[in-house]
């Protein structure tokens, strides 16, 4: 039984690889400078923007935001999962893969994995063996033929029959008792119950097990390496339900698969998006009709899950539901899953069909091509989507009906990740409802602040303490890596980029705690202990939020770990980004002799997807960014220290702000304390 491929290997294979001939030797790049560029292969452009650096070991697309070292670029462009990729590149390289030795819980637990994929794969041959073979086959076929299926395709969506009858599976592949057990763990047999309704006992010659399917035609459901995990299955008669599904198995999570993306994926070397819908005969009747991407979920409304798994594959998704109430109640929650996950370069539409159509009645109508004319022409932008759906019923001519709707648009507005998109909308909502975008984000900050007040008052302990590193009170737009990080010099006319700070504004005077941020001297006699002045920046330069530039130091000079010895302060932050500088801190303190290929490589198959997709824009981008070149010489841990000394000064001016709330909204009598820091703060505006 195969282990876990050790961390130490996989290190040191990223260490010793050279991602520019494995990318070369699949899509061919040109040098640009000292790295290589091309067009990208995961999304359709003309001018390149996909760009692989010798130096740092990775590449990144500037269009499309896809990146990753050499076994990430394995895994998304030859579509292997993470072992076999990291098996692929040590091949190439003459090198053997070594195995941990697994524990004999994980033993277990990958031996009844196994046995239940070569269940469920047996299940399904013996259903497709029924349907062209079965005696009582002649109702199913005609049933799929009048559906306007061809063989070709019920072939390759391995549609197949569970005929009439109690225990044909069962006496298929069910023989003995432990057969029975498994074939009720994967969900493809039930446990008979006594007239109390509990599960019946086992007695010595006597089947307490039946089929869980009978009658129906069967799709099977393949997980992301076509293996059959479980079924779906349609009646065929007048029992109930109409369709049934597969249970929640070992193996099985319906809330995590995508019905049809196996197949999708393996007809399209590229997908240019994929089309959710609702059944499996949509899936199965666009793919009759040549549209090869549509998926469906498993009987459960589409979740993040689902959208997440969708995004790895295209960027651009369209729902197309009935127009009915049942599928516009399916978009409203569709909608409200995918706006945490639209980054920017996504697209997501939808296309409400007449009254009373399905994909599938409507594509044997119009047929294909004027199927895909109809989601070109009719889908509806997300943007157009949400706002029209929060707009019926209300006059937004009237101050009212403007009032009710950024009520009800800005907390799923705020729901978007922080980006050039999330920016969009909300000037959106600020043209539609006459309120500033300034004003709305207050709106949504005063509202968390008012729900975590509540949610505190409701904790029988307090809460822990923020530390030192204070969070916004909302996202902070992300920050892209600029395409001029990559030339030497930069155009004269180049812009600040998203992200950058400027360094004529406060953030950049790194001064003492206590200091007032917009005075440019860091020498305040009377406010507390001196500190060096800190040399101001160039005009023309601009540098990443303190939270963002500490992460890039790491990833720049993985050495600057050492200078920080606990990481719990930074780990319990409310903010993301500080969280993600903790993790990459605990990663060096307990790897310190990591470099910075084998930093980035460990980082990416641990991070999240946002951290996955930051990083690289983190490492790949000079933390500076100005009109001299990107070669500048800069004392990093000098940086270092300074994005520390403004976080703390930050999170004690947050302190002080929070007490003196808390001052003028009490009724208590102020004591001298806090009568001093009232005029502290009266002196001193923030």
């Amino acid at each position: 039984m195969a282990g876990k491929i050790p961390q130490y290997f996989i290190d040191d294979l990223l260490a010793r690889a050279d991602i520019v001939p494995v990318v070369d030797s699949r899509v061919k790049l040109r040098k640009t400078g000292k790295n290589y560029s091309a067009c990208c292969p995961f999304h359709d452009e003309k001018t390149p923007s996909f760009t692989v650096s010798p130096d740092k070991q990775f590449y990144y697309c500037f269009g499309c935001g896809a990146s990753g070292n050499a076994v990430g670029f394995l895994m998304e462009y030859d579509r292997l999962p993470f072992p076999e990729a990291v098996e692929k590149l040590a091949a190439s390289m003459g090198i053997d893969v070594p195995r941990e030795q697994l524990a004999p819980g994980q033993i277990k637990r990958q031996q009844e994995s196994q046995s239940l994929y070569q269940l469920t794969e047996k299940a399904a041959d013996f259903y497709r063996t029924q349907l062209k073979d079965h005696k009582v086959s002649t109702p199913a076929i005609t049933y799929l033929k009048n559906r306007g299926l061809s063989g070709a395709v019920c072939k390759e969506f391995g549609i197949g029959l569970a005929p009439p009858g109690w225990d044909n599976l069962l006496n298929q592949l069910g023989t003995s008792s432990e057969k029975t057990e498994q074939l009720e763990l994967a969900g493809l047999a039930i446990r008979r119950q006594d007239s109390d309704g509990n599960p019946g006992k086992m007695e010595p010659g006597k089947r307490h097990h039946y089929d869980r399917f009978r009658n129906r035609i069967m799709f099977p459901i393949r997980d992301q390496r076509g293996r059959t995990i479980a079924f779906g299955g349609r009646v065929l008669g007048d029992d109930k339900p109409k369709y049934l599904n597969s249970p929640e198995t070992p193996i099985f999570h319906k809330g995590r698969e995508l019905y049809g993306l196996w197949e999708a994926r393996q007809a399209n070397r590229e997908l240019k998006r994929l089309i959710v819908v609702e059944g499996y005969m949509d899936v199965v009747a666009l793919a009759q009709y040549d549209i090869r991407c549509a998926v469906a979920t498993l009987g459960t409304a589409c979740g993040e899950d689902h959208i997440q798994l969708a995004f790895r594959h295209t960027q651009e998704l369209v729902f197309c539901f009935d127009g009915d109430q049942a599928g516009r109640t399916a978009a409203r929650r569709a909608l409200e899953a995918a706006l945490p996950q639209m980054q920017d370069g996504r697209s997501v539409r939808f296309l409400l069909l007449p009254e009373g159509e399905d994909p599938d009645t409507l594509v044997r109508q119009i047929g294909g091509e004027r199927f895909d004319q109809l989601i070109d022409e009719q889908g509806r932008p997300l943007e157009d989507f949400l706002f029209d759906l929060l707009s019926e019923g209300i006059n937004i001519q009237t101050m009212d009906g403007r009032a009710r709707l950024s009520k009800a648009a800005a907390p799923l507005l705020d729901l978007l990740p922080a980006g050039v998109y999330r920016q969009l909308m909300f000037q959106q909502l600020a043209r539609r409802t006459g309120l500033e975008q300034d004003m709305l984000e207050e709106i949504i900050a005063a509202e968390k602040a008012r729900a975590a007040k509540l949610a505190q008052q409701a904790q029988p302990t307090p809460p822990k303490p923020v530390p030192t590193a204070a969070g916004e009170d909302h996202a902070r737009p992300a920050a892209p890596a600029p395409a001029e990080a990559f030339n030497e010099v930069p155009p004269a006319d180049y812009e600040v980029p998203p992200g950058y700070d400027d360094d004529e504004s406060e953030a950049h005077y790194y001064t003492h705690p206590s200091s007032h941020p917009s005075s440019h001297s860091s020498s305040h006699p009377s406010e507390g202990p001196q500190t060096r002045e800190t040399p101001r920046r160039r005009s023309g330069q601009y540098r990443l939020p303190a939270e963002r530039m500490l992460i890039a130091l790491l990833l720049h000079h993985p050495q600057l770990a050492q200078l920080i010895d606990d990481s719990a302060r930074f780990r319990d932050s409310d903010d993301s980004d500080l969280q993600l500088f903790a993790e990459i801190l605990q990663v060096m303190h307990q790897n310190p002799a990591l470099n910075s290929n084998q930093l980035f490589g460990r980082l990416m198959t641990l991070q999240s997807k946002e951290a996955r997709e930051l990083l690289p824009q983190l490492a790949m981008s000079h933390p500076i960014v100005g009109s001299v070149s990107q070669s500048m010489e800069y004392d990093p841990q000098t940086e270092f220290q300074d994005c520390l000394q403004r976080l703390a000064h930050s999170a004690e001016k947050q302190r002080k702000r929070d007490l003196l709330d808390q001052l003028k909204n009490s009724g208590n009598q102020l004591g001298e304390e806090q009568l001093a820091l009232l005029a502290q703060f009266r002196r001193k505006p923030h």
